[in-house]
């Protein structure tokens, strides 16, 4: 019968590092289930248009977050839309709300200009992806046609 030597408290300690940082790959930017991550094959742009709905439901002056499609629409006038991804560049979480002009990322307490896709408040240091959307027939179109 051969003996194996006993294990040395780094080899323990270190094994379970290693196990503790494999199951942390499994988590997603902000965590899974309804929490508001994304998984890192999620595009944070669309690939087809989406229909927002009526274009006038994203008030003059101030943004919408049409959070299930992950987009955030601010309207700076009358007939000018701008459109970026909702998915927060600083760990994938999709945005959470708007105020005005600011959008919030409640995952870590990023802020963006919803008219610019640019970072008012990190940890996020990336602005948000542009999308391109138009108005057609009275309603908003985002995404490449």
């Amino acid at each position: 019968m051969t003996s194996r030597p006993a294990a040395s408290r780094r080899t323990v300690l270190c094994g379970a590092a290693l196990l503790g940082a494999a199951g942390a790959t499994g988590l997603t930017g902000c965590g899974g289930g309804g929490g508001g991550g994304e998984s890192e094959e999620t595009s944070a742009t669309p690939s087809a248009p989406v229909d927002l709905g009526a274009a006038d439901a994203v008030p003059e002056g101030g943004a919408r977050l049409f959070r299930e499609q992950r987009l955030l629409v601010s309207r700076p006038t009358a007939d000018e839309y701008k459109a970026f991804s909702a998915v927060c560049t600083h760990q994938r979480c999709v945005l959470t709300g708007v105020e005005g002009t600011d959008a919030d990322c409640a995952c870590h307490g990023s802020r963006f200009d919803a008219t610019t896709g640019e970072v008012l408040q990190g940890p996020a240091t990336a602005a948000l992806p542009a999308v391109p959307v138009r108005v057609e027939k009275g309603r908003l179109i985002a995404g490449q046609a």
